[in-house]
């Protein structure tokens, strides 16, 4: 490819046989050999073309469409936060002060309730990172939504120690299934919005995710569990375990989606 650029301004290129005139625009840097090629591919410029005029307009057009968003820092971000969470939780463990096993006793509600959280954050960030895997593209709406999962689940340490501290009472023990409930419907929301951003650009996650009776079935349970904690805490227990083991299970949907997609390129 070559370029040619007189003072403040790129005169035209040459990529791939093609000409290409964006004397009309003012550029007062030089630009890389790249972004001809991006222009060559947004606009899908047949061989045959002898000489193309890009005019200002065109050229915003394609700044607009390769400045896209896309998910990078959308997943960094909240595999932060989520790394974070994990770490404040363990940071929250006291130690014992004997050197037997009677100076765990105490700590055992604590343990087995930080176990169960530490397994929930651990499928929030797997099921997350799966999502956006088979994502393309994002934008404010799909931003904010991650903002208000990332919100519900930063409430996972509070609700862990306060159940953990108070020996499962009910009280504790509701609001630890309220927190869970609100990351659920928080999570299904930004599913939800990934899928209808775009004009269906995301569609191989609608083609994964189907009907999601999993998500369906965790959220009744999560009311269920809520409930129970007034009557017997033992069966909120029972149904957090539930729920996660339900999702433990491997979820295979949209790796076979993404496969049968690469499959389908080559």
């Amino acid at each position: 490819m070559r370029n040619g650029n007189a003072g403040c301004g790129i005169r035209g290129a040459e990529f791939e046989g093609l000409r290409f005139d964006v004397s009309g625009v003012d550029h007062c840097s030089e630009r890389p050999v790249d972004e001809f090629r991006i222009l060559h591919s947004a606009f899908r410029i047949s061989k045959d073309s002898a000489f193309l005029e890009i005019p200002h307009s065109a050229l915003k057009r394609a700044s607009f469409i390769i400045a896209r968003m896309n998910s990078t820092r959308l997943e960094a971000f909240s595999d932060a936060v989520i790394a974070i969470l994990m770490t404040i939780m363990v940071l929250e463990l006291k130690i014992p002060h004997g050197a037997n096993l009677e100076a765990l006793s105490p700590l055992l509600p604590i343990f087995l309730t930080y176990i169960l959280s530490f397994i929930y954050l651990a499928i929030y960030w797997n099921n997350h990172h799966h999502m956006l895997q088979a994502t393309k593209s994002v934008n404010g709406k799909v931003l904010w939504a991650n903002m208000h999962l990332l919100f519900w689940l930063s409430m996972v340490p509070f609700v862990t120690g306060w159940m953990g501290e108070n020996h499962f009472a009910p009280l504790p023990t509701a609001i630890y299934g309220v927190v869970l409930l609100c990351a659920a419907i928080s999570y299904t929301i930004l599913q939800t919005t990934i899928v209808r951003h775009h004009q269906g650009e995301n569609e191989l996650l609608a083609a994964a995710i189907g009907r999601d009776l999993k998500g369906k079935l965790s959220i009744v349970l999560y009311i269920i569990a809520i409930a129970s904690a007034f009557l017997h805490q033992s069966i909120s227990h029972v149904l957090y375990a539930a729920v996660a083991l339900i999702w433990l299970v491997p979820d295979k949907r949209i790796e076979k989606k993404i496969d049968k997609e690469v499959r389908n390129e080559k």
